[in-house]
């Protein structure tokens, strides 16, 4: 059964004054009216919410129980036309969104784009980190209305929004000798210059288990913390780096650089996350938000 707006604030009215009458005179409406909607959804319900004193009506065990619901309807409510008069506002304000560096020039500038263009008025500030740690430090503080990036840690204080899973592979220049394989093994990637995430990487766990499981000895000739290096080395140096699709989907596109599945690596995946904070958020960041999700679901079929 659904209760229209109009009567949720009769009864929560009602409820308040223990009168008809008082009620009727603060909503500025009929008594007869508000008697007339109560009657209708005590037939509905079988059973009165109001048990009718001489001077004072009083919610009876049913009324208690949908006065609760009521409310929280109510209070929803409100939440949601305030949000909904925040967006008529022309879309005005400013939204911050914490991020992984190699998310910063792959995936997130398209929807970003798309973003203002749809929102011109609206400010963002796009703000580089290097670790989960530390994305989801600034959202759970207030420094950030959205995080992005992978493999977060549960937290209390933060709601996971979308998830999506990519696997490492190794990433090479369209022109490398092993991009035509449609899968390769570590051991046939030795031979080229490797090119590493370094052990502050969310990455390297996976990759040190990778070459430990397949007694292979990692000597990269480049460990760095940023995949921007990573990327223009395996671009630029006939080198291999190891990567997820998301990390390269500018690259691909435009057929700078190849992913190739590593056998050894097929099981290993990085699940890139969007969160915010568990209070909820302002109604143009939830539009981010939805552009984000939508982003990733793509990124990731």
């Amino acid at each position: 059964m659904m209760l229209h707006g109009r009567l949720l604030n009769y009864v929560d009215e009602v409820a308040r004054t223990g009168s008809i009458r008082k009620a009727a005179n603060h909503l500025n409406v009929a008594a007869s009216a508000i008697s007339r909607q109560i009657l209708a959804l005590e037939t509905q319900l079988g059973t009165p919410i109001f048990q009718r004193l001489p001077k004072k009506l009083i919610l009876t065990a049913a009324g208690e129980v949908l006065i609760g619901h009521v409310r929280q309807t109510l209070k929803e409510l409100t939440r949601a036309q305030a949000k909904i008069e925040e967006l008529k506002g022309l879309r005005r304000g400013e939204i911050t969104v914490a991020l992984m560096s190699g998310l910063a020039s792959n995936l997130v500038p398209g929807t970003v784009k798309e973003f203002r263009l749809a929102n011109p008025r609206v400010k963002l500030n796009l703000t580089l980190f290097n670790t989960g740690a530390e994305i989801q430090s600034a959202v759970a503080n207030g420094e950030a209305d959205l995080g992005i990036g992978f493999d977060f840690t549960k937290d209390g204080n933060l709601k996971v929004l979308a998830r999506t899973v990519g696997r490492l592979g190794a990433v090479m220049a369209p022109n490398h000798p092993l991009a035509k394989r449609s899968s390769i093994r570590l051991s046939d990637c030795i031979d080229y210059p490797l090119v590493i995430a370094d052990i502050s990487s969310a990455i390297r766990p996976y990759l040190d288990a990778a070459f430990t499981r397949a007694s292979i000895d990692l000597q990269p000739v480049i460990e760095t913390n940023a995949i921007e290096i990573m990327r223009h080395a395996a671009i630029l140096d006939n080198g291999i780096t190891f990567l997820t699709p998301f990390d390269i989907e500018f690259e691909r596109r435009a057929g700078r650089l190849i992913y190739v599945t590593v056998r050894e690596l097929a099981h290993d995946a990085q699940a890139l996350m969007l969160i915010g904070h568990e209070r909820g958020t302002s109604a143009i960041a939830s539009v981010l938000a939805e552009m984000l999700k939508a982003m990733m679901r793509e990124a990731g079929s």
